[in-house]
């Protein structure tokens, strides 16, 4: 509904000012939210004194109030809309806000003094609807960042590095942690959750408390996905659409050509994340036992956190020594699922996308067949090229890794298993260093061959396109299609009856060789600052940190200040991408009119 308000007799000043203070009315509920939100962290973060807690108590209950007052003069003030269903959801949580906030007032008899934190139904549910109407106003105000005419490379990398700094703030907070925690950890923690490398310097299950655990999850869980990807889809989702400007903006996150597609992956993009997330959750749950949690609550946590993190590629466990803690180290049939979710966030967006597209059109098209309803219609190459080289790249290495660990561990971290134990732990001994972190062994009682397979298996990495991180799958076969075509003497490298563009070599070999100088500069920096540490255990970190796997031989607690900086630049490296870093601060060659002559230069 609108109401044809007229606070002027002129129609265009009219129009004007109801636009005004529609805009006016948008301000008050954007940043009502965001005091709302800022204090509700404050209550949860910290133990206020009486004074501070009845001041930021009155501050949030009248934000909520405002907030409420806003969305029914939004609904007043915005154009009709057939979605009659989200006029009726934004007014029931008007008054619900209004009939919460002003039964805490102190005119209807209640005392103000009660805290925000409260932990009785209906407290918790404010919270919780608090909590959400900051996410959906910071993605409304997300959708506006294009008119910053920044360049998507810079947003995509700035997004990450303020999202680490939010990130570190919030781990800083004093019931985030058991004991506190210093400015370098917090960040350096932040660092490895949002790109999701699992790297750390304190004790995840005992240093952290259940808060602090939450937002850990919460980091990685955006990381994985992409800060731009999470605001973008529920920005779209609450305001309703998008402009054009929008649309190209952020088809370069998410590598979709087709503008008109945008909102259509995004929501298959968060669909199979959400999907996969719940049901590797409930078989996480079903497949520990409950003697080794004290609650229920506990238990579904454990799942909860596990199952995000592994569909993430973040390798961060709430167990001291990861799932070779005691108890957990025997749980088979959970190490296989986590092992899955593993692959699946591993293997690329674009590659679901595709065999979505492809089911939905079999089963579609075969539905209408049998129907009768029309003739099948053939699509061909739905499967294009770069989901192939994902695929069949990821499959030789999950053998070849699975066959390696088997047969150099039979003596090792294997010798004494069952059968099913040494096939679980072989599998996901070939999966976890690809970018996913986890360990089910004893990494310190790993062979000298097994470490330095892992340190090519967490070089390549993933696929592009998705959760993890390290070179990608198609830049690491299209290189050695190129080898292979210079060795047989061809000219072009052909795949799959397609020829490889000259720009995706050049691209394949230009992150090779900066992937070879930021590994190599992290290296010597972390041997310069601290020398006593074994070489090959700075290696195996700097190659985990940069391809954002989360292993380690047992050193990073034992780090400097000076190299945690150096492995969380690795880190950060690592999940961006060096190439979209180097993109995004050299300046742009001009396009010349000139060629020079080609020469060819002596290469052996």
């Amino acid at each position: 509904m609108k109401l044809n308000f007229k606070f002027f007799s002129n129609p265009v000043r009219n129009l004007y000012f109801t636009r005004k203070l529609k805009s006016i009315v948008e301000g008050v509920v954007r940043y009502g939210s965001f005091i709302s939100f800022g204090i509700l962290l404050y209550h949860l973060g910290y133990e206020p004194s009486s004074g501070s807690y009845a001041i930021t108590s009155f501050i949030f209950t009248l934000c909520l109030i405002l907030i409420g007052i806003g969305y029914i003069l939004k609904i007043l003030l915005n154009e009709p809309s057939i979605l009659v269903g989200r006029v009726l959801l934004e007014l029931l949580l008007s008054l619900f806000l209004i009939g919460f906030s002003l039964l805490r007032w102190d005119a209807f008899g209640m005392e103000f003094s009660e805290g925000i934190l409260n932990y009785s139904r209906q407290y918790f549910l404010v919270n919780i609807l608090v909590a959400i109407l900051f996410f959906i106003e910071i993605s409304k105000f997300s959708l506006s960042i294009n008119r910053l005419k920044a360049s998507p490379t810079l947003v995509f990398i700035l997004s990450f590095f303020i999202l680490i700094c939010i990130g570190a703030i919030l781990l800083s907070l004093p019931h985030a942690t058991q004991n506190g925690i210093s400015l370098i950890d917090a960040l350096f923690t932040s660092t490895s959750a949002v790109c999701v490398t699992g790297l750390i310097v304190l004790d995840t299950a005992k240093d952290f408390t259940f808060f602090g655990q939450t937002i850990i999850m919460i980091l990685f869980q955006i990381g994985g996905l992409g800060m731009m990807t999470f605001t973008s889809f529920f920005g779209f989702f609450f305001k309703g659409s998008f402009s054009i400007e929008n649309q190209l903006f952020i088809r370069d996150y998410i590598n979709e050509n087709n503008v008109g597609e945008i909102y259509s992956t995004l929501l298959k993009i968060i669909f199979f994340t959400v999907l996969t997330e719940v049901i590797a959750a409930f078989l996480i749950y079903h497949f520990t036992a409950d003697t080794l949690f004290s609650s229920k609550g506990e238990q579904l946590f454990f799942a909860a956190f596990h199952a995000i993190s592994a569909f993430c590629n973040a390798g961060f466990s709430t167990l001291s020594n990861g799932l070779y803690e005691s108890g957990f180290r025997e749980a088979y049939s959970m190490h296989l699922v986590l092992a899955l979710a593993i692959i699946l966030g591993g293997i690329g967006f674009p590659v679901f996308i595709n065999y979505y597209n492809y089911l939905k059109h079999v089963v579609v098209g075969g539905t209408k067949k049998l129907l009768g309803i029309e003739s099948y219609r053939h699509v061909p190459r739905v499967s294009n090229v770069s989901t192939k080289l994902s695929l069949y790249t990821t499959g030789v290495l999950l053998v070849v890794g699975f066959i390696t660990f088997w047969v150099f561990e039979s003596e090792s971290t294997l010798e004494g298993l069952s059968p099913y134990g040494k096939f679980a732990t072989a599998v996901f001994g070939a999966v976890t260093p690809r970018t996913a972190g986890f360990n089910t062994v004893d990494m310190t009682l790993l062979t000298v061959p097994t470490i330095l397979i892992y340190l090519i298996l967490m070089w390549i990495g993933a696929s592009p396109g998705s959760t993890g991180g390290g070179l990608k799958t198609s830049t690491f076969a299209v290189a050695l299609l190129n080898t292979l075509s210079i060795a047989t003497g061809k000219k072009r490298v052909e795949v799959f009856m397609r020829q490889i563009s000259y720009e995706t070599i050049q691209k394949a070999f230009a992150v090779i060789a900066l992937s070879f100088l930021v590994i190599g500069l992290g290296i010597f920096l972390v041997m310069l600052f601290d020398p006593h540490l074994p070489l090959i255990d700075v290696a195996f970190e700097v190659f985990s940190a940069f391809s954002t796997v989360g292993l380690s031989l047992g050193i990073t607690s034992q780090l400097g200040t000076a190299s945690k900086l150096v492995i969380m630049i690795c880190m950060f490296m690592g999940r961006v991408g060096t190439l979209t870093v180097l993109i995004a601060i050299v300046r742009k060659a001009g396009q010349h009119r000139y060629k020079y002559p080609e020469e060819n230069v002596f290469i052996t």
